[in-house]
């Protein structure tokens, strides 16, 4: 999966013509990192969100985890109370 996704930032960053040392620029980020990154060696998360956003293309990070449709917070104030277990309690001996 590293090598696939380095492959097409290679392919993105060239059809724009692009040099690694100017789109590693752009990133802020080091060539090196850029290197790892394209040949699938590698890289951090930060490298490759912030390369993405260099390259205009923050929409590929919207495809990567599904939106989230239900707010967990709402579950909650919908929910029923839960019933707790207690003690069996005995009366106090005089």
């Amino acid at each position: 999966m590293e090598v696939s996704i380095g492959e097409k930032l290679r392919a993105l960053r060239l059809s724009r013509n692009i040099e690694q040392i100017t789109l590693a620029e752009r990133a802020g980020v080091s060539v090196r990192a850029l290197r790892n990154l394209e040949s699938g060696q590698g890289s951090t998360l930060k490298t490759l969100v912030c390369v993405v956003r260099a390259l205009g293309k923050q929409e590929w990070l919207n495809t990567i985890a599904p939106v989230a449709t239900i707010n967990p917070l709402a579950l909650t104030r919908e929910a029923q109370p839960r019933q707790r277990a207690s003690r069996v309690r005995r009366s106090a001996e005089k």
